[in-house]
């Protein structure tokens, strides 16, 4: 299952470099993220929100296209249309329902003091050097779905920091 982490930073532009360092990180294999969000609370008081499951949807209604094209072919074209076109629409829905609600992230989002940002995750399993990548961003640890203890065992691992050699 899923873990949501919720981290805050001093700005839009630390968030989004965390935002790319869990691209980069999952692709290493040391995070796996079922969806991730990026927020930012502008001056004037607006919230905006960056939302990875918009290319999960896209990915769904694509592969929803493809299934019909490859079930019309080898089979009756309206056979295969609807068996593609379902399997598109039911890999999107088991694919959404691990995705975050973008009315939480604005709820979250919308408590960060202007000029802040949050990057939101939903995190099914990492490993220890993804945690040491994030230090040198300083994130703040906002909001888990983790059991108490584990959530403060990461807001001290995110502010360890080694002493100079």
């Amino acid at each position: 299952m899923a873990e949501l982490i919720v981290l805050g930073f001093d700005s839009r532009r630390q968030a989004e470099q965390v935002w790319e360092l869990g691209r980069r990180l999952s692709r290493q294999g040391l995070v796996d993220l079922a969806d991730r969000a990026v927020a930012w609370r502008e001056d004037s008081g607006a919230v905006h929100v960056r939302h990875g499951a918009r290319r999960i949807r896209s990915a769904a209604v694509g592969g929803a296209a493809c299934g019909a094209t490859v079930g019309a072919v080898f089979l009756a074209p309206v056979v295969g249309l609807a068996i593609g076109a379902g399997g598109g629409a039911l890999a999107g829905r088991l694919l959404m329902a691990q995705a975050m609600d973008t009315g939480m992230i604005r709820r979250i989002a919308g408590h960060l003091q202007p000029g802040r940002a949050a990057v939101f995750a939903l995190v099914r399993e990492s490993r220890p050097a993804a945690i040491v990548a994030l230090r040198e961003h300083h994130p703040m640890v906002i909001k888990t779905s983790l059991p108490r203890e584990r959530e403060e065992a990461l807001a001290r691992a995110l502010r360890f920091q080694s002493s100079p050699a």
